[in-house]
C-alpha cells in the first residue's frame, strides 16, 4: 500500500470496538470536514472483534444521527466469521453541523472540538466567506484615514488599475466601488486597510522587525503601526535605511547608484504576500528577523486546502487567504493577481546573484527567507577557508559546477588534498555533492 494511500485511510477512517452515544462527536467531526467511514465492532487495527447488538444498532444509528445532528447517514451490517461489524459511512456536509451546540471537526487522526476563532473562521468557511470580508459595527467612514483614501487612489491611477476620474470619488464610494462595505457596516479589510490605528480592533495587526547576532541575541528592534498601506511603506523604510546595507558606486563619477544586500522589490513582495495572506484573528503580528547574512519574514496563516510548498513553486492560482484586502492591493498596483510573486521574487534574487528565496510552511504560519550573496572572497576568509577552497568557491559560483579533477588542475594539488578540502567544502554547507563516483561533481549548497 502506497504511503498516501494510508495517510489517507488514516484521516478518514474511526475504529470503534463498541457503540457509544458519544460517536456522535466523530460523525460530526467527519461531517464538517471530509466526510469519513467509522466501523463499529473493530478494534484500533481495524480487526474485526465483532458487535453483540448490531442488528439493533443499524436501527438506532441512523435515528440518533438524524435526531442529534439533523443529517442522515448510511450505517451497513457486514456478518463475517470473526463477528458483526457495523460500517457507518458519512458524507462531508457544505454547511456546519453542531452535536448539541458544539462544532467538531476531523482533522487528521484527530477529532477536535472548534472554539473561538476557530469556530469563527470554520463558520465563515462554510458560507463561503473569509475573515476580512466580515462586518463590523461600531466603525464609521468618518473613523477611517482620509490621507489613506488619497494615497490609495493616486498609486491606483499611476498603476493603472484605476481611472482618472476615481481621483473625485468620496471614501464611501471608494469603499463600495471596492465591495468592503456591506449594509451599513464596513468590512474588518476597510478597517485594517484605512483606518489610523486597526490594532485598536484587531491584536497584533501590525509588523516587528528585529535585527538579530543569532537566534538568541536580539540587537535592536522596531514596530511599525498603522493601516496596512502605511505598514507596507514604513517597514520598506526602516528595512532599507536602518537594516540593510547599500553598497555605493558612481556611474560616470557623477550619478550616485545605490545597491542594496537583497533587491527591494523582492523584498516588496515578500512583505505584501505576509500582509495579504496573514491569519489576522490569530493575534500574532509579522515578523521580520534580520542577520548579517540572511532575512527571515514570518506570517501567521494556512495554506490553501491540499496545497503544498511544492504547489508555490510551481505556476498556480492566486488563491489569497484575505481576498479583499488582496484586491485593495491589486487595485492600488502593489500586487499581482495570478499568484505570480513568488516567481517574481525567484527571478529578482537570481538576477541579483543571489540564492533563491526559500518558503517553509509549519501548518500555523508561513517562513520566507532572503539569503545574502555568501559566494564572496571576503565573507569566505570569515569562514576560515584557505586559498585553494576560496578560489575553487569562486569558479563554482562562475561556471555552476567543479569536479575533483577540475579543483585539482585549479590549485595544482593532489586527489588526496583535492578530497579533503571539498568533504571539508561539504560539512561547512558551502558545497554539495551531486552523483556518485566518477561521475560526481559539485555545486554551491544555495
Amino acid at each position: 500500500m502506497s504511503t498516501f494511500a494510508s495517510v489517507s485511510e488514516h484521516q478518514n477512517i474511526e475504529y470503534k470496538s463498541s457503540w457509544r452515544d458519544e460517536y456522535l462527536k466523530w460523525i460530526c467531526g467527519f461531517a464538517n470536514a471530509n466526510g469519513g467511514t467509522i466501523f463499529i465492532g473493530k478494534d484500533d487495527n481495524g480487526k474485526v472483534v465483532g458487535v453483540n447488538d448490531a442488528k439493533k444498532l443499524l436501527e438506532d444509528i441512523p435515528n440518533k444521527v438524524r435526531d442529534v445532528l439533523g443529517i442522515l447517514v448510511d450505517v451497513n451490517l457486514h456478518q463475517t466469521k470473526q463477528g458483526d461489524y457495523l460500517e457507518i459511512v458519512v458524507e462531508p456536509y457544505p454547511n456546519a453541523i453542531s452535536y448539541k451546540g458544539q462544532y467538531h471537526y476531523r482533522s487528521g487522526s484527530t477529532k477536535q472540538e472548534l472554539k473561538g476563532s476557530a469556530l469563527e473562521k470554520f463558520l465563515l468557511q462554510k458560507k463561503g466567506k473569509h475573515w476580512d470580508s466580515s462586518p463590523i459595527p461600531n466603525v464609521a467612514v468618518f473613523d477611517l484615514k482620509q490621507d489613506t483614501f488619497e494615497f490609495f487612489k493616486k498609486r491606483g491611477i499611476r498603476s493603472k488599475r484605476l481611472d482618472e476620474e476615481s481621483l473625485n470619488d468620496t471614501p464611501e464610494q471608494l469603499l463600495e466601488n471596492l465591495e468592503l462595505t456591506e449594509g451599513k457596516y464596513l468590512k474588518r479589510a476597510a478597517l485594517l486597510l484605512f483606518h489610523p490605528k486597526p490594532v485598536k480592533f484587531v491584536t497584533g495587526a501590525y509588523i516587528k522587525i528585529g535585527y538579530f547576532e543569532n537566534d538568541a541575541d536580539l540587537i535592536f528592534q522596531d514596530e511599525v503601526h498603522g493601516n496596512l498601506f502605511e505598514q507596507v511603506e514604513k517597514t520598506l523604510d526602516i528595512l532599507f535605511t536602518k537594516y540593510i546595507k547599500a553598497i555605493i558606486s558612481y556611474e560616470n563619477k557623477i550619478h550616485r547608484i545605490e545597491t542594496y544586500e537583497y533587491p527591494k522589490d523582492a523584498i516588496r513582495e515578500a512583505l505584501l504576500n505576509a500582509i495579504a495572506h496573514k491569519d489576522y484573528s490569530s493575534g500574532s503580528t509579522i515578523q521580520i528577523s534580520v542577520y548579517k547574512d540572511k532575512i527571515m519574514i514570518w506570517n501567521a496563516g494556512q495554506l490553501p486546502e491540499n496545497w503544498t510548498i511544492e504547489t508555490l513553486l510551481q505556476k498556480h492560482s492566486s488563491s489569497p487567504y484575505n481576498p479583499d484586502i488582496a484586491n485593495a492591493f491589486f487595485r492600488s498596483g502593489y500586487i499581482e493577481s495570478w499568484g505570480r510573486g513568488i516567481n517574481k521574487m525567484t527571478i529578482l534574487c537570481i538576477e541579483a546573484g543571489l540564492p533563491k528565496p526559500e518558503f517553509d510552511y509549519q501548518g500555523s504560519g508561513m517562513w520566507t527567507i532572503f539569503r545574502k550573496d555568501i559566494y564572496n572572497a571576503e565573507h569566505l576568509q570569515t569562514l576560515g577557508l584557505n586559498d585553494r577552497q576560496i578560489k575553487a568557491v569562486l569558479y563554482t559560483k562562475e561556471n555552476g559546477r567543479i569536479t575533483n579533477s577540475e579543483y585539482q588542475q585549479l590549485n595544482k594539488i593532489t586527489d588526496r588534498t583535492a578530497l579533503r578540502d571539498l568533504e571539508n567544502l561539504i560539512s561547512i554547507n558551502i558545497f554539495k555533492r551531486v552523483g556518485e563516483k566518477k561521475g560526481a561533481y559539485y555545486e554551491l549548497f544555495f
